[in-house]
């Protein structure tokens, strides 16, 4: 089953590379979507692609990378759109 999810962490999330670190894991897991920095300190992503990877993907932004320190991850399951060809880092 194909799904799509709104995800936004919160912690020390920049500055840590977290959306190329989070761009290369959806490239592994072939899930499509964006990551991007918010003004506010966050990372907020769109992830779309089979539940299980999507669910791999939100599973890894809890730890992010090893620099980054997670404090808290929200995520907002949205209707699947398939409108994503690649993941990009915006």
């Amino acid at each position: 089953m194909k799904i799509r999810a709104m995800v936004t962490v919160h912690g020390f999330v920049q500055g840590v590379s977290f959306r190329y670190h989070t761009r290369h894991m959806a490239m592994l897991l072939k899930v499509t979507g964006w990551v991007r920095n918010l003004p506010n300190g966050e990372v907020q992503g769109c992830f779309e692609g089979d539940e299980r990877e999507v669910k791999s993907l939100i599973d890894w932004c809890h730890e992010g990378p090893s620099l980054a320190e997670v404090e808290n991850v929200i995520v907002e399951k949205q209707e699947y759109r398939g409108e994503f060809k690649d993941f990009q880092v915006r």
